[in-house]
C-alpha cells in the first residue's frame, strides 16, 4: 500500500449501502468535496447532506459510469463481489468496506490541523486500533501545526515568486524557529 493524499474535490463518486457505516462514508466522502450518489436497497440512516442522489433500488452495473471510485457499504458477500468486479474491470477504485480483499484503498483515522493533515491505516485490519493510533499522534503534537504550516506556504510562495528555492535544512531551521515562537 501507498499511502497518498487523494484529491477528491468535484470527483464524482458511488456509496453503495445506505446503513450507518454507507451514510458515514458518504459524509466523508462530501467532506473532501465528492459528489456523491448512494444506492441502496432502504435507507436505513439519514442521509448527510450534499448527496447528489439516492436511489432505493439494487444495484447496477450503469451506476458506475464516470464514477471516480465506489465504496460498498451493502454487507452482502455475493453483491460485494459483483461489484468489485465489475469496478475493477471499469478500472475504477474501489473499497469494500471490511472486505480487504476487494480494497484499492482504506479509509484512515484522519487528525488535521489547518493543512496539516495526519492519517493512520490498519489497512483495515482494525480500524478502531488506527483511530486509537490517531489520537496518541495528534495529542503529542505542537498545537499551532496548522498556522505554522499556513505561514510557511505563504513564506515558499514568496521565495519562489522571487525565483529561490530553498533547501531542506533551511526549511527545518525555520519550523524549529517558528515552534520556538509558540
Amino acid at each position: 500500500m501507498l499511502p497518498v493524499a487523494l484529491q477528491l474535490r468535484e470527483r464524482s463518486v458511488l456509496v453503495v449501502g445506505a446503513g450507518a457505516i454507507g451514510v458515514s462514508k458518504a459524509a466523508q466522502l462530501i467532506a473532501e468535496g465528492a459528489h456523491v450518489s448512494v444506492v441502496a436497497m432502504e435507507k436505513r440512516a439519514p442521509l448527510p447532506k450534499g448527496v447528489i442522489s439516492f436511489s432505493e433500488r439494487p444495484f447496477e452495473c450503469r451506476d458506475l459510469e464516470g464514477k471516480f471510485l465506489v465504496v460498498v457499504a451493502a454487507g452482502d458477500p455475493t453483491l460485494n463481489e459483483e461489484i468489485y468486479r465489475a469496478a475493477s474491470e471499469k478500472n475504477i477504485l474501489i473499497n469494500v468496506v471490511d472486505v480487504p480483499q476487494y480494497c484499492d484503498f482504506y479509509f484512515t483515522a484522519v487528525h488535521r490541523n489547518g493543512p496539516i493533515t495526519v492519517a493512520v491505516s490498519s489497512e483495515g485490519a482494525s480500524p478502531a486500533l488506527a483511530g486509537w493510533t490517531r489520537d496518541i499522534c495528534a495529542a503529542a503534537l505542537p498545537k499551532n501545526l496548522g498556522t505554522i504550516a499556513q505561514n510557511l506556504r505563504e513564506e515558499r510562495r514568496e521565495l519562489q515568486q522571487k525565483g529561490e528555492n530553498q533547501h531542506k535544512g533551511y526549511w527545518l531551521s525555520r519550523i524549529d524557529e517558528l515552534l520556538g515562537e509558540s
